[in-house]
């Protein structure tokens, strides 16, 4: 199997886990989304980007990109539907620069 190209991300997300109201997480099963997945997230549908202009953010090819996003959905669908935790840990990440050049 090909190693996985590292993936740049803007920053790490503040909280790292949620998981539903009155449910201890004892009791609960989970999801692990990786960092790259929930980066992916936020590109796409927070900020609105298009897959091409995301995925040259993170330094990965569009067809890449699509499928972190499209495996970060199914694992956030999944956690709604399925009443479970959603950790947010992992992946082949790198914290780029937010420092911009004049």
């Amino acid at each position: 199997m090909r190693p996985k190209k590292t993936r740049w991300v803007k920053c790490l997300p503040g909280e790292r886990c949620f998981r539903p109201k009155g449910k201890p997480l004892s009791n609960l099963e989970g999801i692990c989304l990786t960092i790259d997945e929930f980066e992916a997230i936020r590109l796409a549908d927070l900020e609105e980007l298009k897959h091409s202009q995301a995925a040259l953010l993170m330094k990965v090819s569009r067809p890449t990109f699509t499928r972190i996003l499209s495996s970060a959905h199914k694992k956030i669908a999944d956690g709604f539907v399925n009443i479970k935790a959603i950790k947010i840990e992992g992946g082949c990440c790198r914290i780029t620069s937010s420092r911009r050049k004049s």
